[in-house]
């Protein structure tokens, strides 16, 4: 049997990521792979890249990432109303003033997404992560979207399992043999309850299997530390779910 612990979305949230990486630690999971986004929307950026980075955690693009990496624009999102629109705009530049030329660097060299290959005896078993989709970065792909033709072509490659985040909203379910899984967000989660989500995958010679993990952390601590920020308070009280 192996384990390895999937984390995603952190959003600069250092607090919930300290706690995470704590409960994959006393869980005795020595392996941790990273989907992205680790930038925007708390106050410390630059300090979730560095601890990734020393822990050296295989980590991959995420779309704010790119977008601080390479100083790609910042575009409106249909699904955003204007209000969150106009504080998008202002958390986001404020990343790009703040993460240092150092680790815009060192984003710009993430891949894009990452096959694995366990073999256990004679049984290799074969694992996507992407950060988003397939093609895209921008994909969202919920738990109730069709699945067919995504499955296919997993099913081509070989590959059982695909993990994900970007949506922030976890979830699990089996598409014509392929496990599908959102490990759901360490920083900024949209679940109800706002916790510190991510994945732990059992592979076996038999399957692979997924637990979704749900960590307590000082959300309200968080928040006051936006609010004692250039970040919009929005951003705080989305946390508080004002």
């Amino acid at each position: 049997m192996i384990q390895i612990a999937i984390i995603s979305d952190i959003h600069a949230n250092v607090i919930a990521l300290n706690e995470v990486l704590k409960d994959i630690e006393n869980r005795s999971i020595y392996q941790t792979y990273c989907l992205g986004d680790l930038v925007d929307f708390a106050p410390w950026g630059n300090e979730v890249i560095e601890k990734i980075k020393n822990k050296g955690i295989p980590c991959l693009l995420g779309n704010h990432d790119e977008r601080i990496a390479f100083d790609h624009p910042v575009v409106p999102l249909a699904h955003h109303d204007q209000q969150e629109t106009a504080n998008r705009f202002v958390a986001i530049n404020h990343s790009k003033a703040e993460i240092t030329s150092e680790n815009k660097k060192w984003l710009a060299g993430l891949p894009y997404n990452l096959e694995l290959t366990y073999k256990i005896n004679e049984v290799t078993k074969k694992i996507l992560l992407v950060h988003a989709g397939l093609l895209s970065n921008d994909t969202y792909i919920y738990e109730a979207d069709s699945k067919n033709d995504i499955a296919q072509k997993l099913k081509d490659k070989g590959i059982e399992a695909i993990i994900m985040g970007h949506t922030h909203l976890s979830y699990q379910q089996k598409h014509s043999g392929v496990l599908f899984v959102n490990s759901g967000s360490v920083g900024r989660s949209r679940e109800r309850d706002r916790k510190a989500t991510y994945c732990l995958l059992t592979i076996t010679e038999k399957e692979i299997t997924a637990e979704i993990i749900k960590v307590d952390y000082d959300i309200q601590e968080v928040a006051q530390q936006i609010y004692n920020s250039a970040i919009p308070d929005f951003y705080g009280d989305f946390l508080l779910n004002k």
